[in-house]
Formats: C-alpha cells, structure tokens, sequence
C-alpha cells in the first residue's frame, strides 16, 4: 500500500525552505561584506599614495607614447587612440595656461581656440609633460576608486553565492547520503541477501519509497522462501512416496512369483493371494491418486474463490452427506453443531476434495467402536467445524503417508484459511477455520 507523504513533510517544499533561507543567509552575507569592503576600499584610497603611484604610472607612459610618436599639444586624435587605450582616466593638457586638450570632449579638434584657462580643471593632479613644441602641464583624473569597487563587488558576489551554494550543499547533505546508503542496500539485496533491511527514515517521498522497496524486499524473501519451501517439501514427498510404493510393489511381486511357480497348497490359498494382490495394487493405486492431487494442488499458484455465502449453505449438504456417509459405514457419530451467522469465500471443489480426505481418513485410522465427534467453530474473526476421532490400532503395514492431510493443509492455504491438527495419545482432530467476509 503507498504511503500518502503529508504536504509539509515533502521534499519539494523542504527543498523550497532550503533555498530561501540560503538566499536571505547570502543576502546578509553579501550586505554585510558590502559595507566592509566599501569601508575598507575607502580607506585605503584615502589614507595611502596608490593614487598619486598610479598617476605617475599614467604620465610615464604618456611621456613615452609622446617621445615615440613626436606629438605636439595639438595631436588630439593620436592623443585620444592613447586615452581609449587607458580607459579608466580623464586627461587635459595645458600650455600657456590655455586647454590644448580635453579627453572629455575629444572630437574638439581645435579647443585651443576657445583659449580656456587652466584654473577651470584645478580638480586634477597637475603634472610636466615634454612635447614637441614644448613643455606642457597634464591634468590627470583616474577612476581609481571604481575599479577598485568593482573588484570588491565581484569578491562579495563570489564569496556570497559560495555561502548560497554551501548552505544548499550542507541541507541537502542528508538527503544525500540517505539517496547513497538507499543505493547501496540496494546492491546488498541484488547480491542475493533478502534478509537485509531497508532503512526507512523520515516523512518524505525517499521514506515512502524505501518503504515500497522493503515491503518488495520482504514480498520476494517471503516467495523465495515458500518456493524453496515447496521444492523440499516436493523432494520429501517424493522420497517417501517412493519408498511407500516399493513396499506394496514388492509384495506384489512375491505373491506372482509364487502364483507362477504354483507355490499354493490349494485353491483357497491362490486366491488369498490373489486378493493380497489386489489389495496391494489398490493401495497403489490411491497412493497414486493422492500424490496426483498434491503435486495438481501445489502446482496451482491462484484459486478461484467463489462469492461470499452463508456458512450454513456453503458445509450443510457436504456435512450432512458425510455424516451418513459415515454411519453407513459403521460409525456413530455425535453432533454439536449451531450455524453461526457468518459468510464465507470458498473454492467449491477444493472444499469437495477436503470432505473427500476426511472422510478416507476416518475410514482408515478411526475407530469405529468410538464415536466421531463433529462440531462448529468459531474464533478470531474464522468459522468453521472440526473433526474428533479415536485412533484405532494400526500395524506397520497400514501407517500413513500423511499426504492426504497434507493436501487438506495446502489447499486451507490457498483459500486463506486455517487447517490445525492434533494428536493426543490415540485420538485425532482435524480442525478446519474459513475467515468471515462481507458479502456484497
């Protein structure tokens, strides 16, 4: 049967519950690391030279890009190739106190004509710069401060979404290494040990599936077992069956051996031992008609069981005929027996071929001086009736195979009910329990 997973209990929702509060712990992880990294950029911006270090670097570079290609302080377009390489800077250059350049405004060509004076850029750090056509002053303005945020945001993003990815990691862990020890039991039941159980832990989907697996495990166990079952019970029937017809098989072949040879003294003699054979080859014959019942019994995995009946209707006719059955045999029979008002499902000619043992039972083994009790049952939800006899003294020749009784217990099995047996000192009973049914 499915177990029904609760709506809370589910791994979908754990999985939900799982990733928002990751979220909100990166969230913090990231605002906090934010204010950090924003104070800690603005310090170090502030408080030491890596401005002044990286203008100079910056001047370097444009001296020698201005040595190399022998520029004049009106070379706007080579001086703009050489900002766009820089990126990250703003530039203006003066000469005479009058703007030569702006990288602001690079497609001004000629913004020396518009003479503006150097003190409107007195925001910049001012440094000396040797042109061709003279020496002039360089306004350098670096997005310093911004590269260096960006590296610090894309550090708090990185070290955030690690919190995200190992907080998700670590719930899920569990869940994990229950998937990998479900795997590995698994395996164990593949290599052949059904005994071994499925661990079941939790209230989720996985639970209700290491559930299914285990009930599958017990279900295949259960059938290997009752196969295995069957198979040495089949090779023990068979060993004793055999020996059971050697025995009567014999004597056969003694009494024709003597009726050949005429080893008889006179008529009456040859035909006792006509009749020993006889005798001999019936018995035989119902040794064979039983192990045919049991090996059509067991080899039927299904039985069809017919709807739901009175327990009155079902076993009044069959009683009724077997009882005087029996005491037109001989035996006296006492009867206690009140129909309890219950329904039961059976299989008609199972039931038949059960009446049909009891009543070569009794016959065989049952004292026919005593009386055969027979009485109604009525237990732990079953109805049913048994059988009581005394056991009349048998010789070695007349014990029983017990395959008729086993053929009643067998097809009690297949029809969900119970057969018990019981011996005490030299009486015998036979007690037969149908569950009750609804009838519908």
């Amino acid at each position: 049967m499915t177990r029904k997973v609760n709506r809370r209990d589910s791994i979908y929702l754990h999985l939900l519950e799982l990733l928002l509060i990751s979220a909100v712990l990166a969230g913090v992880c990231y605002f906090l690391l934010d204010c950090t990294g924003e104070y800690a950029v603005d310090t170090f911006y502030s408080n030491s030279d890596y401005v002044e270090r990286k203008n100079e670097k910056y001047v370097e570079s444009l001296q020698a890009y201005v040595e190399k290609h022998q520029l004049t302080t009106k070379d706007s377009k080579k001086l703009t190739n050489w900002i766009n390489k820089q990126k990250i800077i703003s530039l203006q250059i003066f000469k005479d106190d009058i703007l030569m350049y702006d990288s602001d405004y690079p497609d001004k060509e000629a913004i020396w004509e518009e003479n503006i004076e150097s003190n409107i850029y007195d925001w910049g750090n001012s440094y000396h710069i040797t042109f061709s056509d003279g020496i002039a002053t360089a306004s350098i303005f670096g997005l310093y401060s911004y590269q260096l945020y960006t590296y610090a945001t894309v550090i708090e993003l990185i070290f955030s979404f690690l919190v995200f990815l190992g907080s998700v990691i670590m719930g899920i862990r569990k869940t994990m290494h229950y998937i990998n020890q479900l795997s590995e039991e698994i395996g164990i039941l593949e290599s052949g040990n059904l005994d071994y159980e499925i661990t079941i832990r939790g209230h989720d989907e996985l639970t209700t599936l290491a559930q299914g697996l285990d009930d599958m495990r017990k279900s295949f166990r259960d059938q290997v077992r009752q196969e295995e079952h069957l198979v040495q019970t089949n090779r023990r029937m068979i060993t004793e069956m055999s020996h059971d017809l050697r025995t009567p098989l014999t004597s056969i072949m003694l009494y024709m051996e003597l009726l050949r040879k005429k080893k008889y003294k006179d008529d009456q003699q040859m035909q006792e031992f006509i009749d020993k054979i006889d005798q001999k080859t019936r018995q035989m014959k119902q040794l064979a008609d039983n192990l045919f019942e049991y090996s059509l019994i067991t080899s039927q995995i299904d039985v069809t069981m017919e709807e739901p009946e009175s327990f009155e209707i079902v076993f009044y006719d069959l009683l009724s005929e077997t009882c005087a059955y029996l005491e037109q045999r001989g035996f006296r029979i006492t009867i206690n027996f009140p129909w309890h008002d219950k329904n039961v499902s059976v299989n008609s000619d199972y039931i038949t071929r059960i009446f049909d043992n009891i009543t070569s039972n009794i016959i065989k083994y049952a004292e026919p001086s005593k009386p055969v009790q027979v009485q109604s049952e009525y237990r732990d939800g079953y109805v049913g009736f048994s059988f009581l006899n005394e056991i009349k003294g048998l010789t070695k020749k007349e014990n029983s195979t017990n395959i008729g009784l086993k053929n009643v217990k067998n097809m009690m099995t297949k029809m969900k009910g119970k057969c018990e047996i019981q011996r005490k000192e030299n009486q015998f009973q036979i007690t037969l329990l149908f569950p009750c049914v609804v009838r519908r």
